[in-house]
């Protein structure tokens, strides 16, 4: 809820200046209930909501999955983006960071050592990338949400990269497309090879063809989002991949490569669709691509620091304005009466549908 200082620029009517909507999100960004944006934005944006609630895990085969793991592994992701936008860091983070956030519960999944206390103390690794950790990629939340729970699936995480991450739209898939051994301690061949043999099919090949590599370079993490050598079935996992458009690469370093030689626009569009859509509470329209432009182009110059994104929002027509044909008709006749209006709905910092 608003406090009291947003309660006192928004009486005054200073809110519809653009500087001072600036200053107060800025303000705003740096409050502890930010957590909200964190964990309504972000779990929607990541799709890892009611991850804590995730049960598809055979605990039996991996017992290390108990509760404790999974509350630890659903904060990972909201400690992240906490720290990205209280601490105003690049959201380049988001896919390049070398540190993470654990305790030392996630610490001991991790395999990274000293970290000591309760399953609420919680430490920032900054060496992350010698656990091969660091950044979203390789967060255990993820890696396990996009697992069937007895083998890996490079199909559900490939597909998280490309359609959460980088904002593609793959259709549906065919009906009756044949299923993958759920076991992979049972299967006969490599899951690679049953994917390639599976994208010889020519109504799954076309979609496969783009999701595909993206989740084989997790193969060296297995269903609980362990790090690993060998499969299920004792096979030397092969972490490799050949990505849309011939570049080739290896593991989650690999693939960071790759995205920032060729995909990192994509990232940074997508969250900018992304972010102003949750902001203004509607799907976007054609007319706001102008406005998702500008945030990019802002974000560039200004390093790409996550209020410059925010600020792009707030200080929009599209944030600050909704058309409301009642109520402008039934003041029709007094423009004092219609800026009355107006400043009041500015001052909410309301937006709904036009």
């Amino acid at each position: 809820m608003p406090d009291a200082e947003l309660m006192a620029v928004a009486a005054k009517g200073e809110l519809k200046r653009p500087e001072v909507l600036s200053r107060q999100a800025r303000r705003m960004l740096k409050d502890e209930r930010v957590r909200g944006l964190a964990t309504e934005f972000g779990g929607n944006w990541l799709d890892f909501r009611r991850f804590e609630e995730l049960n598809t895990v055979d605990r039996e085969r991996f017992p290390v999955f108990d509760n404790d793991l999974r509350q630890a592994m659903d904060e990972e992701p909201l400690r992240f983006m906490l720290d990205v936008v209280r601490e105003n860091r690049s959201v380049l983070d988001f896919l390049y960071a070398k540190h993470t956030f654990v305790n030392p519960v996630l610490a001991g999944h991790y395999g990274i050592p000293k970290v000591t206390g309760d399953r609420n103390t919680w430490v920032r690794v900054d060496d992350a990338n010698r656990y091969e950790r660091g950044g979203l990629l390789p967060m255990s939340a993820f890696l396990t949400k996009n697992a069937p729970g007895l083998r890996t699936s490079p199909v559900k995480r490939g597909y998280w990269v490309v359609k959460q991450l980088l904002g593609e739209r793959i259709p549906p898939p065919p009906a009756a497309v044949p299923e993958l051994p759920r076991d992979e301690a049972k299967l006969d061949l490599p899951l690679r090879d049953l994917l390639a043999r599976h994208r010889q099919i020519a109504s799954c090949a076309s979609c496969h063809s783009r999701f595909d590599s993206f989740g084989l370079v997790f193969e060296g993490f297995g269903p609980v989002g362990e790090r690993r050598a060998k499969d299920l079935s004792g096979r030397a996992v092969d972490a490799s991949a050949t990505f849309p458009g011939g570049a080739t690469g290896s593991g989650i370093e690999g693939l960071k490569t790759y995205l920032r030689a060729h995909r990192q626009n994509d990232f940074i569009d997508n969250l900018s669709r992304k972010l102003l859509a949750y902001a203004l509470g509607r799907s976007l329209i054609l007319s706001d691509d102008i406005l998702v432009e500008s945030m990019r182009a802002k974000l560039e110059r200004d390093g790409y620091r996550f209020d410059s994104l925010v600020e792009g929002i707030v200080t929009s027509s599209q944030f600050r304005n909704k058309r409301d044909k009642e109520n402008l008709t039934q003041h029709k006749g007094s423009k004092d009466q219609r800026d009355k209006v107006v400043e009041g709905k500015a001052a909410r910092l309301y937006h709904q549908r036009p």
